[in-house]
């Protein structure tokens, strides 16, 4: 039991990085991004490879966050050009296309039967430990993500971003070019999803273009929806919710009889789905966030 609560926790902290860059981009600067599974995906692949050739981890990790970074440039670039619904479809259009890729590059990526044998983090210490100290240093990484993205928010800057998301029309009247800065941001947010991707890698040992399907963007936006836009709580709360709902609702399969574990699942998803819409119909702001006034 202590395993199993323990490999949850390991993966709701990667969920809260994620959901962390999603905040900053759609949160703060409203930019719509339903991608994410895509730099989630660079990331595991650029850390599983370089480990594979011998690369030391820290030093995937660095790299797994500045190619997730730089492949979003294109996209932040493309976001100054195109409205918000536009921007949703050319992300996970995007999202879909590196999948594909990754499915297809087989002397690269070993198509679809994946990357076995990838070194697991802090694997010097032993089966049991190695999982402690991954989660201890997840748990440090999100902190620091955190308190990074709070001081952000608070910040001229931040405050800069918010005006982006508020109404960029009467910012660019003030004289300001939002340009730069949305390209950053969407940037930053990619970034911190590859860290999330080479954490997993590392976590999981074994990846597969199956892995990263849309519906982790789903369950990165539910997150951020039910914690709340725009605030580092509503985040980080958010995915420890969505998380528990997921977990727990596992447990619920005991109680409603005739119902096997494969229908489970699309219950489970149903019902996600129905609090997606009722957390928008009736909390709009989130279970975290401030109401508006």
């Amino acid at each position: 039991m202590t395993a199993y609560l323990l490999s949850i926790g390991i993966v709701v902290l990667i969920y809260a990085l994620l959901t962390l860059g999603l905040n900053l981009q759609f949160g703060l600067t409203r930019l719509v991004n339903f991608g994410i599974v895509a730099f989630f995906a660079i990331g595991a692949y650029t850390s599983g490879l370089l480990s594979l050739k011998g690369v030391p981890l820290p030093l995937s990790f660095l790299a797994a966050m500045i190619v997730a970074g730089l492949a979003a440039l294109p996209i932040g670039l493309l976001s100054l050009r195109l409205r918000e619904d536009y921007l949703a479809i050319v992300t996970l259009g995007f999202s879909e296309a590196i999948r594909i890729t990754i499915q297809q590059e087989e002397w690269l990526t070993n198509g679809v039967q994946g990357l076995p044998g990838l070194p697991k983090a802090f694997a010097s210490l032993g089966s049991g430990n190695s999982d402690i100290a991954l989660f201890v240093t997840l748990v440090l990484v999100t902190a620091i993500t955190a308190w990074g993205t709070l001081r952000l928010t608070r910040s001229p800057l931040g405050r800069l971003l918010r005006a982006i998301g508020d109404d960029e029309t009467a910012l660019m009247a003030l004289g300001k070019d939002p340009a730069r800065f949305k390209v950053q941001i969407f940037m930053l947010g990619a970034a911190l999803a590859g860290m999330g991707g080479a954490f997993y890698a590392h976590f999981i040992t074994f990846i597969t273009p199956e892995q990263f399907i849309p519906l982790v963007t789903f369950y990165v936006w539910m997150s951020l929806i039910m914690g709340g836009t725009g605030t580092v709580r509503g985040a980080i709360g958010g995915t420890a919710l969505l998380m528990i709902f997921l977990e727990g609702s596992r447990f619920a399969k005991d109680l409603i009889p005739g119902v096997s574990e494969v229908h489970m699942a699309s219950v489970r998803l149903a019902v996600v789905g129905l609090a997606l819409i009722l957390f928008t119909l009736y909390r709009p702001q989130g279970m975290f966030g401030k109401r508006q006034a």
